[in-house]
């Protein structure tokens, strides 16, 4: 368990704590770590067999969804492994949608005309948000294929389009491991903008994640370095707010953690429900570092 203390102002051989100031997003490994890619950096090393997380069932995410409400819980997004492979995902929205905004990231691989219409109903139906973020980490079969798996461009862009036949805007969520991105001429960014338009969402939206050197990245390119640390750094407290670990929690069918990004970490299990991650968090992870050196927040 990674200890809970006090101090915000470590010394030489000590590592910064993140206090929790409030409770305002609560993430849900809502399909475990089942996928059906096998992505080259995934920081979960989701795959179809990897069960080392189960897929949460609606009664699960009742009972911390309740939890949630009481401590104050403002929105909620459902990750994995992939989301729509867990075949409560839709009853587990609608529930989630009484409570607050409801945000999914997906692969996109799933989303056919019939999906995309059961979705939009529950859109329409709420009065909170319901927000798709769909992967994608290359403008070409040659960029991104790679990367996610043979023939996974053509099945996201057509989940893409099916979701902008019926009126819903996604955010395509790219990793700086897509080739466009460190390329010389036209910007990577424009590239991938003129392509969402391309799939007809004339309002294309984006958002840009680092790359967290765990999971299936430690392989494909490499771990964290020995000065990839925050030892012996003071944070002050606008720092820490920047911190996704000051304002969220992650819970899995196999308990509570103190973020998304550390679920493989037995360290980051905080205890069995969401009032035991109530506690600072020792900042002694690689992953740490990258959060706070380049400003990374999962939210969208």
């Amino acid at each position: 368990m990674n200890p809970a203390v006090d101090e915000k102002s470590p010394g030489l051989n000590q590592y910064p704590i993140a206090p929790l100031y409030y409770l305002e997003t609560l993430w849900f490994q809502v399909a475990g770590t089942l996928c059906n890619l096998l992505c080259s950096h995934c920081l979960v090393s989701a795959n179809p067999t990897n069960r080392t997380h189960l897929m949460m069932t609606l009664e699960e995410v009742k009972r911390y969804l309740a939890e949630s409400a009481r401590l104050g819980v403002r929105e909620y997004y459902f990750t994995g492994g992939e989301p729509f492979m867990n075949r409560e995902i839709l009853p587990i929205l609608e529930e989630t949608l009484k409570y607050g905004p409801a945000n999914v990231l997906t692969n996109g691989t799933f989303i056919d005309d019939r999906l995309a219409a059961r979705l939009k109903v529950l859109y329409d139906a709420s009065r909170y948000s319901l927000e798709l973020r769909i992967s994608l980490d290359g403008t070409t079969e040659e960029t991104n294929d790679p990367i996610r798996g043979v023939g996974s461009f053509k099945r996201i862009l057509r989940g893409i389009q099916c979701l902008a036949k019926v009126g819903i805007n996604p955010v395509i969520t790219v990793t700086e491991a897509a080739p466009e991105l460190g390329g010389l001429g036209k910007t990577g960014r424009e590239q991938f903008y003129e392509l969402i338009r391309s799939l007809g969402l004339r309002q294309p939206r984006m958002k840009v994640l680092s790359l967290f050197h765990i999971g299936e990245e430690e392989s494909r390119s490499c771990g964290y370095k020995k000065n990839e640390t925050l030892l012996g750094m003071h944070l002050t407290e606008d720092d820490l707010l920047k911190l996704q670990c000051t304002s969220s929690r992650m819970v899995t069918h196999e308990g509570a953690y103190v973020c998304p990004i550390l679920v493989n970490d037995p360290g980051a299990r905080m205890g069995d429900d969401i009032q035991s991650t109530l506690v600072p968090f020792r900042l002694d992870r690689g992953a740490c570092y990258t959060c706070y050196e380049f400003g990374v927040t999962c939210r969208t």
